[in-house]
């Protein structure tokens, strides 16, 4: 028997470190070759590494949430044959953060009680994160998980999917596949038996006084230092204006009488994208990224839309190409095929980056108003927040209209007020007088 290293890959594109998010396998477990042993990030990307080998493994090089650098030593696996390091070499500990990860120190969410003192919890070093210990409730009144409290479930995208569009969560789901996955026959045996139901009892003193601590890790963590930095760095503004979309729906339903089955139906955003399109024509220093550590404005003739987009694993922004090149159902058809490759977790860096100007939408839940976070580099943000219909008086008299506000921000190192209020004010009248649309 030997032993085989095998080390954190080289993603490409210069990357030196990536965050180790999850482990889907643990120590004494045998893997095959191509099963993937952990998940890692860079960005907002999730890569998968797989196994080049078969063998049992025998150390983990780190714990979810840790930052390791390329080449550093992910897992030691006992394999038939000679291996590919002395056999005799001792086995190494998890690795240290290659930069201060404090939001990591727990490898696992960590259940406490009051006012009974908390239990001490082994660091990450001494146990790997998918077999950290977790207090978990006794109550009888709860629904009996198939894992421990914060032991991620092992499943593919499409079986997530398929989890997600049956609303089943998968933390109730035993797993029969290897190191414990999730298949689509697990969802079948689950559907057949059905869920484990809440007793009635109420809810009992534990379970109203008990604390959870989650580790801010993997995409979250992103999110996080990508809004900390935005919100540090940016000094933002926010211009908010209503603007009256009932000729703009009126226009949207008609043409999804007349071409929904073809080209599929539109919603609001694809117009709002092309009102977007034209006005920064006339504004190109509101389609832009601003580097102030080199103090560099970078105009663009061409429009890359960012899409906010709320998935399972949190806010991803895809990114429209050439929004000015397409129309749009093409423009509809991108955006919809991006936001299932985000909500699947299939998005690909390339895919989730270099947007010059973004639009954030929460449809129904949009509010009233919102002061969205600028997506740096870029220098605006447009939010739309929800459509409602009131009463308007238009020539005099009282009418119901379609009233919809635009809450935007922008970077106020190089927008101006005025040129923020104009550029707002040009998509207003392009969505107000929907025919402009089509004229160039």
């Amino acid at each position: 028997m030997g032993i085989h290293v095998i080390k954190m890959p080289d993603i490409g594109e210069g990357i030196a470190e990536v965050e180790l998010v999850a482990w889907n396998v643990k120590v004494g477990d045998m893997i095959v070759e191509d099963q993937v042993m952990a998940d890692v990030m860079t960005d907002k990307a999730t890569i998968e590494i797989p196994s080049p080998v078969h063998g049992k493994v025998l150390a983990l090089g780190g714990a979810a949430g840790q930052v390791m650098a390329v080449g550093s030593e992910l897992i030691r696996i006992e394999v038939e044959g000679a291996g590919n390091v002395d056999a005799n070499a001792a086995t190494p500990v998890a690795a240290a953060p290659t930069t201060p990860a404090p939001a990591a120190a727990k490898p696992a969410p960590a259940v406490v009680e009051k006012p009974a003192p908390a239990a001490s919890t082994p660091t990450p070093a001494t146990i790997p994160a998918s077999t950290a210990p977790v207090a978990a409730k006794s109550s009888s009144s709860l629904p009996s998980a198939a894992r421990a409290n914060g032991e991620k479930p092992i499943a593919s995208p499409a079986v997530r999917r398929r989890a997600w569009d049956l609303g089943i969560e998968l933390q109730f789901v035993p797993g029969t596949g290897t190191a414990g996955r999730i298949t689509h026959e697990d969802l079948e045996a689950y559907l057949a038996r059905g869920p484990v139901s809440a007793g009635s009892g109420g809810s009992t003193y534990r379970e109203l006084h008990e604390e959870t601590a989650i580790p801010v890790i993997g995409l979250r963590r992103k999110i996080a230092q990508k809004m900390q930095d935005a919100k540090r760095r940016i000094p933002h503004f926010s211009y908010v204006e209503e603007v009256d979309v009932t000729e703009l729906e009126a226009l949207r339903t008609q043409l999804n009488q007349k071409w929904g089955k073809e080209r599929g139906k539109l919603s609001l955003l694809p117009l709002l994208m092309r009102a977007v399109v034209l006005a920064v024509r006339d504004y190109p220093q509101i389609n832009a990224r601003y580097d102030d550590e080199a103090g560099v404005v970078t105009q663009f003739a061409a429009v890359h839309l960012g899409i906010a987009a709320q998935t399972p694993a949190g806010l991803m922004v895809p990114v429209v190409r050439h929004a000015e090149a397409r129309d749009l159902w093409s423009n509809a058809n991108e955006m919809g095929r991006l936001a299932e490759a985000a909500r699947t977790g299939k998005a690909t860096r390339e895919e989730l980056s270099g947007s010059t100007i973004t639009i954030s939408s929460l449809g129904a839940l949009g509010g009233i108003v919102s002061t969205p976070v600028i997506n740096s580099p870029e220098v605006a943000i447009i939010g739309v927040n929800k459509m409602v219909e009131r009463p308007m008086i238009r020539n005099g008299q009282v009418v119901a209209r379609k009233m919809m506000n635009l809450s935007s921000s922008f970077d106020h190192r190089v927008v101006d007020g005025m040129d923020a209020a104009q550029f707002i004010q040009t998509i207003r009248g392009y969505l107000e007088c929907p025919a402009t649309l089509f004229i160039e």
